[in-house]
């Protein structure tokens, strides 16, 4: 009996490991094997808080910033970010800001991508629920159903079941990609350079599944 696998991505969209992976994850998706889907799962690295980012870690933030910068060259970050914004450690609106595009709209990556491209090089912040309203609006959606939405208690219950998938199924850490067959499930190496090391995983046999 033929199959299908389903290659789960665990990332979100304010982590920026995941923003240095989004070009080599894009050449992934475009080589998939037959047979396999990509399906992308809100980890949520910060709930909702209204408090400022404490000092130091805005400097540890800034540090992986640079770090990222070294180890995946051409990854692009505006660190004037943290001079014009009061940055907050919440990242679940924009994770909800994903669930209302896709749920309206079928734009679940451009507003991935959308939510990057203003936080790292845009300088602007998704944790602010007007940036999130302007980028939906310039993906073309209706921002009075996207705000509802964004807001709407079912968007937060679907982010709590993806949550969940992530805790369940042990990740620590984003982005983090994993192959499920028939149940059986197998972690896959994440590598920022080469699409692929990641494609030939993808291609040998299930083992040490779990």
């Amino acid at each position: 009996m033929w199959l299908e696998s389903r290659l789960y991505y665990f990332h979100d969209p304010m982590c920026s490991w995941c923003w240095a992976f989004g070009p080599v994850l894009r050449r992934v998706e475009e080589r998939l094997p037959e047979g396999i889907r990509l399906v992308r799962v809100l980890g949520g690295l910060a709930p909702d808080t209204d408090e400022p980012m404490p000092q130091a870690m805005r400097e540890r933030l800034q540090a992986i910033w640079r770090t990222i910068a070294v180890k995946v060259p051409g990854t692009v970050f505006d660190f004037s970010y943290w001079d014009v914004q009061t940055p907050r450690r919440s990242t679940y609106r924009a994770c909800r800001a994903v669930i209302a595009a896709t749920r309206l709209g079928g734009l679940e990556q451009p507003m991935i991508e959308a939510i990057q491209r203003a936080y790292y090089q845009r300088a602007l912040n998704p944790s602010d629920r007007p940036t999130l309203i302007a980028l939906a609006g310039e993906l073309g959606l209706d921002t009075e159903r996207f705000g509802f939405l964004l807001d709407h208690p079912e968007t937060q219950v679907e982010l709590a079941r993806q949550i969940a998938m992530t805790r369940e199924r042990g990740v620590s850490g984003f982005p983090t990609l994993m192959l499920e067959t028939d149940g059986q499930w197998r972690p896959i190496g994440v590598d920022y350079h080469h699409s692929d090391a990641i494609l030939r995983q993808l291609s040998t046999p299930r083992a040490r599944a779990f």
